[in-house]
């Protein structure tokens, strides 16, 4: 059964957020981290993950996805402090090695 996930990324100052879903999270943020695709995550240094979901269908985490990106601010805030109060960036230690 594939995993995916939903995951928001931050930059150090707290002030941008990205959600995004992907199959494989630990790939997704080794990009967002070299900034291999130069789009928003890239121009705004949002390389922290800060907060994500695991789900067994990628339909589900889509769904998940565009839910998140529809709140305002506020609750994707809500939703970080309730896991992850201290904004640690939970990639931390990861190793990132890639065949």
């Amino acid at each position: 059964m594939k995993r995916s996930h939903i995951y928001i990324t931050s930059n150090k100052n707290r002030t941008v957020l990205y959600v995004g879903v992907t199959t494989n999270l630990v790939r997704r943020i080794y990009q967002h981290k070299t900034k291999h695709y130069k789009g928003f995550t890239a121009r705004y240094n949002c390389d922290r993950l800060v907060y994500f979901e695991e789900f067994t269908d990628i339909k589900k985490a889509m769904a998940r996805e565009k839910q998140l990106k529809s709140g305002n601010r506020q609750r994707k805030e809500d939703l970080i402090n309730s896991a992850n109060p201290e904004w640690n960036d939970l990639s931390q230690g990861w190793l990132f090695y890639f065949v």
